[in-house]
C-alpha cells in the first residue's frame, strides 16, 4: 500500500464496516489466529492488573477507535428501534420498546483485535437521518468516553459517560464499564437510566468473547425497571449455549412482577406477560444488526481534525493492506504529537477543557458527562438509510 505525502500532511478520512451480527464475515480484518500470539501480550502482566494503559501492536488493532465502536452502536442499525421508544402508547410500551433497543446497542465483539484507545479531546460525529450523535473522548488517563445524540423531530435524547476498566485475570481479560447511560423521551418527560454489561474475553479452554453480566433499566417517571442478566452456559469451563439474555420488568413501586424475558440477544428475544402467559418476540437481531452499512462522509470540509476516522485514517489504511511496519510508524506519529500536546499545556500550566461537554467526577459518583449543546448539529459523516 502507497500513502502519499499529501496524506501524510492532510490525513486521510477512512472509515471501515462496522460490527454487526454477522460478526467477522462481514468486517474488514480478522485477527491472528494463533491463540499463542495473543496470550504472548500478557506474559508480563499480573493477574488483576489494570489494562487501560495496555499498549497494543497494531496487529492486535481492529481499525477504528473505541470512540467510533460507541457511536456504531446508536447510529447504525436496520431498522428504527430508537424512533419506536417515542412512540408507545402507553408506560410498559415504551418501556419495552426502550429494553429493545438497549438489547440492539450490543454487538459481537471479535476475539484477539481490540479497537484503538482514542487520544484525549478526540471525536466522533455522525448523522443517521434525524439523529445526530456526538462522541468526544473527555479523558485519557483513565480513558472516559461523553456521548450526545439527539432527534429533533423525534424530541428524543441520549446521554453517556462510559469509563471502560479491562482488568487482566490470568486465562481471561474482564472489562466493566462504569458509568450511566441516559435515554430521554422529551414528549413523555421520562428518562430510561442504565448500564452496559460487562465484555469478557476468554482464552482458555476455547477462546471467546462476549457481554456477560447484569444490566439493568430503570424509568423514574413511572417506576417501571428491567434486570436483565447476559451470559453464556458452560459445561467444564467449556462454552454451551452463547449469548443468552433472561430477565424480567417489573413495578418498583410495587414490586409487581409484569414480564419475563428471555432469548439469545444475537438471535431472537422473547417477553411474555405473567398474568396472561402471552409470547411476545420484542427482538429480532437479524432484522436489527444485519448487514450494516458504515458512515460516508457527506461534508469534507466539515469534518474536525479531531475527527476518529481522520485522527486513525493512515493506520487504519495500513492495517488493512497489511503494511505493517508503516502502522508501526502511523500509530507512533499519533502518539507521539499527543505527548508534544501535554508537554506543551504543561509547560504553559494549562489543563485541558472538553470542547463538547461539562465534566464532572467524584469517588462516590464517579464520572459524570453533561453536553454543552442542547441539541447535537447535522454531521460531515452520515450513515444511508
Amino acid at each position: 500500500m502507497v500513502t502519499t505525502d499529501e496524506e501524510e500532511k492532510t490525513g486521510v478520512i477512512f472509515l471501515t464496516k462496522p460490527l454487526s451480527l454477522d460478526g467477522d464475515s462481514e468486517v474488514d480484518y480478522r485477527a491472528p489466529n494463533l491463540i499463542k500470539r495473543v496470550l504472548s501480550l500478557f506474559k508480563n502482566v499480573r493477574p488483576g492488573s489494570d489494562l487501560s494503559r495496555f499498549q497494543l501492536s497494531p496487529l492486535f488493532n481492529l481499525p477504528k477507535s473505541h470512540l467510533q465502536c460507541f457511536g456504531e452502536s446508536v447510529y447504525c442499525i436496520g431498522n428504527d428501534l430508537l424512533g419506536r421508544c417515542n412512540k408507545g402508547e402507553s408506560p410498559q410500551e415504551r418501556f419495552t420498546a426502550v429494553l429493545s433497543w438497549s438489547i440492539s446497542i450490543l454487538r459481537p465483539m471479535i476475539f484477539g483485535i481490540a479497537p484503538y484507545n482514542p487520544i484525549l479531546g478526540e471525536t466522533h460525529h455522525v448523522s443517521r437521518g434525524n439523529l445526530n450523535v456526538l462522541l468526544e473522548q473527555v479523558s485519557h488517563h483513565p480513558p472516559v468516553t461523553a456521548l450526545h445524540g439527539t432527534d429533533e423531530k423525534e424530541n428524543l435524547e441520549m446521554i453517556w459517560c462510559q469509563h471502560p476498566t479491562p482488568q487482566f485475570y490470568g486465562t481471561s481479560v474482564e472489562t466493566e464499564v462504569h458509568g450511566k447511560r441516559q435515554l430521554k423521551l422529551l414528549n413523555h418527560g421520562e428518562t430510561y437510566e442504565m448500564n452496559s454489561p460487562k465484555l469478557l474475553i476468554k482464552f482458555l479452554p476455547i477462546p471467546w468473547v462476549d457481554w456477560v453480566g447484569e444490566n439493568r433499566i430503570r424509568c423514574h417517571e413511572t417506576g417501571l425497571e428491567a434486570e436483565l442478566y447476559y451470559g453464556s452456559s458452560s459445561f467444564f469451563g467449556l462454552r454451551g449455549n452463547p449469548r443468552t439474555v433472561k430477565g424480567k420488568i417489573f413495578d418498583s413501586t410495587s414490586f409487581e412482577l409484569l414480564y419475563e424475558i428471555d432469548g439469545q440477544w444475537d438471535r431472537t428475544v422473547k417477553m411474555k406477560d405473567v398474568s396472561s402467559g402471552k409470547e411476545t418476540v420484542i427482538y429480532n437481531a437479524k432484522e436489527a444488526i444485519s448487514g450494516l452499512k458504515a458512515p460516508m462522509v457527506t461534508d469534507q470540509k466539515g469534518v474536525w481534525p479531531s475527527e476518529s476516522a481522520l485522527i486513525w485514517g493512515i493506520l487504519s489504511q495500513a492495517i488493512l493492506g497489511k503494511d505493517w511496519s508503516k502502522a508501526r510508524e502511523a500509530k507512533k506519529a499519533v502518539e507521539e504529537k499527543q505527548r508534544e500536546l501535554l508537554r506543551e499545556r504543561e509547560s504553559r500550566g494549562e489543563t485541558w477543557v472538553p470542547n463538547h461537554f461539562t465534566v464532572t467526577h467524584s469517588k462516590e459518583g464517579g464520572w459524570d458527562c453533561s453536553p454543552i449543546q442542547k441539541w447535537v448539529p447535522p454531521a460531515p459523516l452520515s450513515v444511508p438509510l
